[in-house]
């Protein structure tokens, strides 16, 4: 069974820096794309940043400059770099995985349950 643990959320002030990270177990040989999400009270979940298996990275415009997205491909880990931060960048933080290969199968893609960021004036 695929799981992805995320860890490394948590309160600060604006301006200052967070590094999330994301790892995946559960017998991977490996993996797509990995992605975070994030997703602020009463609003939709979107995508903030991904990765490809090669290392080919996108952002959404309202992080560009700001986050930067990477992966440990040995460690089946993702890393969202998270600087200068915003109020508007308080949300619950997902960590996404696509296209999963394991020792027993291939799982389309899994999310993790989320951690929570609060950005304060």
């Amino acid at each position: 069974q695929v799981q992805l643990v995320e860890s490394g959320g948590g309160l600060v002030q604006a301006g200052g820096s967070l590094r999330l990270s994301c790892a995946a177990s559960g017998s991977i040989l490996s993996i797509n794309a990995m992605a975070w999400y994030r997703q602020a009270p009463g609003k939709r979940r979107d995508l903030v940043a991904s990765i490809t298996s090669r290392g080919t990275t996108t952002y959404a415009e309202s992080v560009k400059g700001r986050f930067t997205i990477s992966r440990d491909n040995v460690k089946n880990t993702v890393y969202l770099q998270m600087n200068s931060l915003k109020l508007e960048d308080t949300a619950v933080y997902y960590c996404y995985a696509d296209r999963i290969v394991t020792r027993a199968t291939m799982v389309q893609n899994s999310m993790g349950q989320g951690t929570q960021v609060t950005v304060s004036s």
